[in-house]
């Protein structure tokens, strides 16, 4: 029984072979199990043996969480068994003793037959030919089976869709796209179907959620948005396309680039953030990323914006709620990282769930193709989102499902994700002269073109390399990339000089439920490697002495555990520092994962009250997906981490920075409020013809609280200080042909080497409608030594005065505005200058 043994198991969704690995080291038998090739973790922690029998109980996580049960016979060389896991249920088992062939090796061997040469990138015009020549052969039926997209299987991402089998849609032409193949095998499978078995072997494009790493899982994008890195974002997106694209992944349904300002929305953990400036620079970074230089790049997919638009205005943070604002907010706030996006090439847009002026994205006209085609001159794919068609109706904004998909065909959407309103009301809306089949070809047109930019029509299955994947996939080099970016993620939010802690003496007591928790990569992630999650447990006693670290749970993310808190008292006690590991679970922040009260759960803070008590020194190191209050962690304890979803290399990240050997540079990215109270709070707010006054009355604050967030847009610590000289502009007026230079001299003044992110903001003072406080315009990092200073410029022209003013131009006024530079939005200095 003792030793390495392996089964091969046929499912719906994916071909799995699982090699188990059983052990007796000190008379207590163990086993642990690895998945090839479908995103499994499996934790038995629960193992009883009895004759040739063994039983193992736990949990896993695959596109589900729950618990798994393993039953296993053994004889001779062979063994029989069930295996009852999430997603799949349970699973007959019937393998044999060692490891077996991998199933990338027999995946190549099955590949040989399709593999072609000498395929070389298309010109545009050759494509232009080929898609005319080929749209005149299809017939109506097939142009609408371009348009729609099936499963892989019958898991669902959303509510549940009636539909076809996937391999009868594939065959009959009648899916043009795949959401959710995440077993290369499948994708092999279906993609042959389509090439041999459809009418006119038109290849399908492979559609997954590639948002913040495919295998190697990097910071959530709310994190990373905190590095204010644009090159380390983008090369993770590029690695996040290699490894996804050697799976056979070709169309990413991301970034998701809303700008929010409500912290109770879920989907903020996708996200840059509150600023349109700072969001459109790391929107045109990820698109780059994705995409690289040529989509013909096999390393690349198709970067996908998302939601098209003002889905993070959702009233009450209330996921898929009405959204209501003016054109000015929608132009000003949320669509500049739309359009960064577009101009670096997205080649895809997906629509929101939200209305706009009372009608639902997906079916707007005014947004779909005024908006985003004929303004912003979008001439990509437009991808509805999973089910938004056919909620038109629910809505309230079609009579059925007909109307539904005509309003959508008008908007000229191009791809149904999953629903199946396109393939059932299309036809009949041509024959009944409602819409024209003009408008089809518009959108098979598009499909095509992209069809051939990324090399399939020529090559349907060069994506499809499972020798690649082995290599690139949760490889050491993206490891240490993972690594890098999620250190420059974390924000230091407060600090008494606790930190940096001594790697060399004194003992910790590592304390919470994120203690030694794997729950450390976030929502919208689907590794398969997330058992070789590193915790904040491996990462503190690799970089001291395991004899000085002491470790308690306390308590569950949100419930007791039994003598939970006695432990942890126990094991504080006899700890100089105190680490306390708290937040939220993955499950509480991403889609449909909306909060009233961002708190930390009720026993956690329980369990800092007794903690506080003590009276040691305390460090609180926070694992969530969105702003939380902490105003009375603030007040108790002596310094506070902020470490969002950091990914495969969480633990040893989060160490770097509490020991020093990475000097923390993170810069929030979303204002946290003092209050649910306050929420939406945000720095680039209006003035109002009352602004807040402590001396007035009748000002436009708060009786019982502060308007001022407890730490705001651009706010984070470092282990040194900096200082910054006064401003200096070459010049006070600024004409319209001229550019402006801003100089501002930054000193590091402590004694640690230090990186510090130099933030510009620009007030315009008077505007034809009322403008912000102030705006972010520019920032730069610089990296500083003790003692050395640095001189920083940035360069100001029209251009970065311009806005959306009353009758929708963009443009610049003329008159008087201030300029701020400083570490945050908050604390900064300010010099005038006028446009003429």
């Amino acid at each position: 029984m003792i030793g390495t043994w392996h089964a091969i198991v046929e499912t719906k969704i994916a071909k799995l072979k699982i090699t188990f690995s059983i052990k007796d080291p000190n008379g207590e038998y163990s086993i642990s199990a690895v998945v090839e090739s479908f995103p499994v973790a499996l934790d038995f922690d629960h193992v009883t043996v009895e004759g040739s029998g063994l039983r193992a109980s736990g949990r896993a996580k695959s596109l589900q969480e729950g618990e798994a049960y393993l039953e296993l016979i053994f004889s001779q060389n062979k063994f029989t068994g069930t295996l009852n896991i999430p997603t799949f249920g349970t699973l007959s088992l019937a393998g044999e003793r060692g490891p077996g062939t991998s199933l990338t090796d027999l995946l190549e061997q099955e590949l040989d037959q399709y593999r072609m040469t000498g395929v070389v990138e298309r010109t545009e015009e050759s494509i232009a030919a080929a898609v005319e020549q080929l749209l005149g052969q299809l017939s109506l039926q097939e142009k609408v089976g371009q348009m729609s997209q099936c499963l892989a299987s019958d898991f669902s991402f959303g509510e549940e869709v009636a539909s076809e089998p996937p391999e009868k849609l594939v065959a009959e032409g009648k899916a043009g796209s795949i959401l959710g193949a995440f077993d290369i095998n499948r994708v092999l499978e279906l993609q042959r179907i389509a090439v041999e078995q459809s009418p006119h072997n038109i290849p399908l494009f492979f559609n997954a959620d590639v948002i913040h790493g495919h295998q190697t899982i990097f910071p959530v994008p709310l994190a990373w948005s905190c590095s204010w890195d644009t090159e380390g974002i983008q090369r993770a997106c590029a690695i996040a396309a290699k490894e996804a694209s050697s799976a056979g992944i070709t169309y990413n349904h991301g970034p998701m680039v809303d700008i929010t300002r409500d912290p109770r929305w879920g989907r903020v953990v996708e996200g840059a953030g509150e600023d349109p400036y700072l969001g459109a620079r790391i929107a045109e970074a990820q698109v780059r990323g994705f995409q690289g230089n040529s989509l013909f790049d096999q390393d690349t997919i198709i970067a996908c914006l998302k939601h098209f638009i003002a889905y993070g205005a959702a009233e009450g943070g209330r996921d898929y709620n009405t959204v209501d604002i003016s054109e000015g907010t929608l132009r000003n706030v949320h669509l500049p990282p739309f359009q960064a996006g577009i101009q670096a090439g997205a080649g895809s847009v997906m629509n929101a769930f939200n209305i706009y002026q009372g009608v639902p994205a997906a079916g707007s006209k005014f947004l779909m193709k005024d908006l985003l085609r004929n303004e912003l001159g979008f001439d990509g794919i437009l991808l509805s989102d999973y089910g938004a068609i056919e909620e038109i109706s629910i809505h309230g904004c079609a009579e059925d499902e007909a109307e539904a998909a005509r309003m959508a065909l008008d908007a000229t959407m191009d791809i149904e994700m999953v629903t199946r309103a396109f393939a059932n009301q299309l036809p009949k809306l041509i024959g009944e002269g409602i819409v024209k089949e003009e408008q089809l070809d518009e959108a098979v047109r598009r499909i095509l073109t992209y069809k051939y930019r990324i090399g399939i029509m020529d090559d349907p299955f060069r994506y499809i390399r499972p020798k690649k994947a082995l290599e690139c996939q949760f490889s050491e080099e993206h490891l240490q990339e993972s690594r890098a970016l999620a250190r420059k993620s974390i924000v230091l939010l407060k600090n008494d000089g606790v930190l940096p802690l001594n790697a060399s003496s004194g003992t910790v007591a590592l304390i919470g439920p994120f203690a030694r928790s794997k729950d450390l990569l976030g929502t919208w992630q689907f590794s398969r490697h997330g058992n070789a999650t590193v915790t904040l447990e491996q990462g503190v006693t690799e970089a001291v002495s395991g004899r000085r670290v002491f470790i308690a749970d306390g308590c569950a993310v949100d419930q007791p555990i039994d003598g939970g808190y006695e432990a942890a008292l126990q094991v504080a006690e006899e700890a100089d520092v105190i680490v306390l590991a708290l937040g939220e679970s993955s499950r509480m922040s991403g889609e449909a994962a909306s909060r009233m009260n961002i708190t930390l759960p009720e026993v956690q803070l329980k369990l800092a009250e007794e903690i506080a008590k003590l009276g040691k020194p305390t460090v609180l190191v926070l694992t969530n997906g969105r702003p939380l209050i902490l105003d009375w962690f603030d007040r108790h304890v002596n310094a506070i981490v902020e470490t969002w979803f950091l990914g495969s290399q969480a633990g040893h990240a989060i160490a770097d920075v509490l020991f020093g050997q990475y000097n923390p540079s993170g810069k929030l990215t979303m204002s946290f409020p003092r209050h649910a109270g306050q929420i939406p709070v945000y720095y680039n707010h209006f003035n109002t013809g009352r602004p807040a006054s402590q001396e007035k009355h009748f000002s436009s604050k708060y009786l019982d609280g502060s308007n001022d967030p407890l730490y705001p847009f651009g706010f984070g610590l470092s282990y040194t200080t900096f200082d910054y000289s006064e401003i200096k502009l070459d010049k006070h007026v600024l004409k319209r042909a001229d550019s402006l230079t801003v100089q501002v001299t930054v000193a590091n003044t402590g004694q640690a080497q230090g990186e510090e992110i130099v933030q510009l903001y620009i007030q315009d003072i008077c505007g034809s409608v009322v403008r912000p406080v102030k705006e972010l315009k520019g920032f730069e990092k610089v990296c500083l030594s003790p003692g050395e200073s640095r001189e920083i410029h940035f360069i100001i022209t029209e251009e970065d005065l311009k806005y959306y003013a009353a009758d929708l131009t963009f443009k610049a006024e003329a008159g008087d505005f201030k300029i701020y530079v400083g570490p945050n939005s908050r604390d900064v200095q300010e010099v005038s200058f006028r446009l003429e």
